[in-house]
């Protein structure tokens, strides 16, 4: 089969592995002109973890891992008021792995690049019932089969399920990351500030002269253009306005920040991933928000089931029955986060701070820990993977 992929982030690329691998013949179309790096840091987690062990990754992703150690809070004076170790709500016995999004794309990008076929710089403008697909500047050119990896405002779903408001769930944040410059000189640690209803974080990983600066914030729908970065930097500092420790310092840098991204914490629920010969993957279909922590996983899960549905012969129904329990539970982490997040009062954020400090000297505080760190586990581990074999293996077989 020629596979059309639609999107060269997580979940396409490594949709674009396993199918390779499996004996189809993927292509990927991306707007950018080339494989975004950059990001911000993103976790990898129980049944993704085994995804990216079998892929042969998984100790390349730990060998660029960020590294983080601690993470600490501040009043608006600038006074330290609770520290705590940066995986503190792991568990004790997490494997968990945190990579900058950039890296591990360009991890999953040097597995494909040289046997699979990228067209930089060009985007789907239809898709026929037949399979032929048009493209802004490539000629036409039919496949058997379309998957939309292309993010939460994904193309391929509106060109084929419809506009985006149909699907989409605003949980009532905002959210807004870039690169600025480390004036804090922090090394593998995270800085941050809770003001009611908003929350800045500055924090450097690894091997990066730069830190990344992240605002969350509570607010109802905004108006913008997605492609007016200097009006969202305008909604960001509004939002951020008054807001005490270094955040007018960081509102300075973002105006000069050439990686700004700026977007609503929403979710994506469909009843459906597919339809006619056009299936969704990753963020496109089942979107859980940063605040769940779990989009990573979810790309990386998705990617290999969806493949290995195909190989096997379970084709969409199969992909729909392995996914869908999964998906739920971990969508169901991002509301919940959010909360811990972006707190709405200072006497909510006075009671957090304390319990952080607290902590350590608690009775049973390991037991604690591994309660709070169950519901991540649970949901990253809600899904038995199947053993799907690669075509030289079946062939033999």
């Amino acid at each position: 089969m020629d596979i059309l992929i639609s999107g060269a982030s997580i979940a396409g690329t490594a949709t674009a592995y396993w199918l390779k691998r499996y004996g189809f013949t993927p292509t990927v179309v991306e707007r950018a002109p080339a494989i975004r790096e950059g990001g911000y840091k993103v976790d990898v987690r129980g049944a993704a973890l085994d995804v990216a062990e079998r892929m042969g990754v998984l100790d390349a992703i730990r060998a660029r891992s960020t590294d983080m150690r601690i993470a600490t809070h501040y009043d608006g004076s600038g006074r330290r008021v609770a520290t705590m170790d940066a995986d503190l709500f792991g568990g004790r016995d997490s494997d968990d792995a945190e990579i900058m999004r950039g890296d591990l794309n360009e991890i999953l990008y040097d597995l494909t690049r040289d046997d699979v076929e990228y067209l930089f710089d060009d985007s789907i403008t239809g898709i026929s019932e037949d399979g032929t697909v048009t493209f802004e500047r490539s000629a036409p050119r039919r496949f058997d089969l379309v998957i939309g990896a292309d993010g939460v405002h994904s193309n391929t779903r509106r060109l084929v399920f419809g506009e985006e408001s149909r699907f989409a769930r605003d949980l009532g944040y905002y959210i807004s990351i870039c690169t600025v410059p480390n004036h804090l000189g922090l090394d593998r640690e995270e800085a941050v500030h809770a003001a009611p209803g908003r929350t800045a974080n500055v924090y450097s990983t690894r091997q990066d002269g730069n830190a990344k600066a992240l605002f969350m914030w509570s607010s109802k729908p905004l108006s913008y253009d997605f492609r007016d970065t200097e009006r969202q930097k305008e909604l960001l500092a509004e939002a951020m306005a008054g807001v005490e420790w270094e955040v007018p310092a960081l509102l300075d840098a973002v105006r000069d920040a050439k990686d700004f991204y700026f977007d609503s914490l929403t979710q994506i629920h469909m009843d459906r991933w597919s339809s006619g010969r056009v299936v969704l993957v990753g963020d496109a279909a089942y979107c859980a928000s940063p605040a769940s922590g779990q989009g990573t996983s979810l790309a990386l899960v998705g990617a290999y089931v969806l493949a290995g549905e195909l190989a096997a012969g379970g084709g969409f129904d199969g992909y729909e029955r392995e996914m869908r329990a999964f998906v739920d539970a971990n969508q169901q982490l991002g509301p919940a986060n959010v909360k811990g997040m972006v707190i709405a009062s200072r006497a909510a954020i006075w009671f957090q701070l304390k319990m952080i400090k607290l902590l350590p000297h608690l009775p049973g505080r390991d037991k604690m820990i591994d309660r709070i760190a169950g519901a991540i586990h649970r949901a990253a581990t809600a899904i038995t993977l199947k053993d799907y074999q690669p075509l030289q293996e079946r062939s033999q077989a």
